[in-house]
């Protein structure tokens, strides 16, 4: 007897967003230490479109047809053996390798989490990277520490969001640039200052920081160089800082990368005691992939993008 089928974005080469095709593949069963989880929503990353376009072949290449989505919310649908932690349907979200944009996914039960009670599905595939993301850059890379000052560029973005909550959280004050129209919402999230970078160069205005979390990239790394004080950090997840000027200035500077330390546990925690909140951007359903990947490239967007794919 065949396996239930089910709709699953491939990519089967490199290019542009047309190369995401909505397919029919076999429902996959769940391996010794795994759950079957039906995905209610996916989230939209970055990398999601960096690996479809071929720019992280030399450091992350892929296996055709290829499945990309690397955040998910959903409900245990079935265990596997050896799998005790989970149960048949448990409500769950995670960070995986890949493979979220599919009505099914097997995941190893180490990476699933309880989805936290008040967040939606939609919301809860929108927080796991980001979330982690910014906690990695803040607090395993940054160091910050309460009473320090952080400067969070591209503040109202996936991760930026968590970024000024977890700050805020921590106890440091918090400056942040954002457009007009993300103003009033990064304020809303714990902005303490918050610069529009459409009329103001954020350096004309602001000195003597501590840490520098850069979201941005190329266009935004030097000037969040600038406002650093000696001896202070910039921590960049997009795009590698100049050592040189670095080393010029007498500050710190690198980029993010790798795992992070925090637990999915713990953010559902900060959640459920109200020390963050989840902004989802523009949600799409899973046959409007292709319309996703061309709004998220197209940036300057507030939150994350989702694909709300059980409907």
């Amino acid at each position: 007897m065949s396996a239930p089928s089910m709709r699953v974005v491939q990519i089967h080469r490199y290019g542009g967003p047309e190369e995401l095709k909505l397919e029919e593949r076999p429902r996959p069963a769940p391996q010794t230490g795994e759950a079957l989880v039906q995905v209610h929503a996916a989230g939209v990353n970055p990398i999601d479109w960096k690996i479809r376009q071929g720019v992280m072949q030399a450091v992350q290449p892929v296996t055709f047809p290829f499945t990309p989505g690397i955040e998910l919310a959903g409900v245990v649908a079935a265990v596997g053996p050896e799998a005790p932690s989970v149960a048949l349907g448990q409500a769950v979200y995670a960070q995986v390798a890949a493979g979220a944009y599919a009505e099914y996914l097997a995941v190893g039960v180490e990476a699933l989490a309880p989805k936290p009670a008040w967040l939606t599905f939609v919301e809860a595939a929108a927080t796991p990277v980001g979330a982690r993301t910014a906690w990695r850059a803040l607090f395993d890379h940054g160091h910050l520490a309460a009473g320090q000052r952080v400067l969070i560029q591209g503040a109202a973005g996936g991760v930026g969001q968590f970024a000024v909550q977890l700050a805020k959280w921590r106890g440091a004050e918090v400056i942040a640039t954002a457009a007009p129209d993300n103003l009033a919402f990064v304020r809303s999230l714990g902005a303490d200052k918050v610069v529009d970078y459409t009329t103001t160069q954020v350096e004309s205005v602001v000195t003597g920081v501590d840490l520098a979390l850069d979201t941005v990239g190329e266009a935004t790394l030097r000037s969040s160089m600038a406002v650093l004080r000696p001896g202070g950090a910039l921590i960049s997840i997009n795009g590698v800082p100049s050592q040189q000027e670095a080393q010029a200035r007498g500050v710190r500077a690198l980029m993010s990368r790798g795992p992070a330390s925090v637990s999915l546990q713990t953010l559902t925690q900060l959640i459920e005691e109200g020390y963050l909140q989840v902004t989802v951007g523009k949600i799409y359903a899973l046959r409007e992939v292709q319309q996703a990947h061309e709004d998220g490239q197209r940036g300057h967007g507030r939150g994350r993008i989702v694909l709300r794919i059980y409907e």
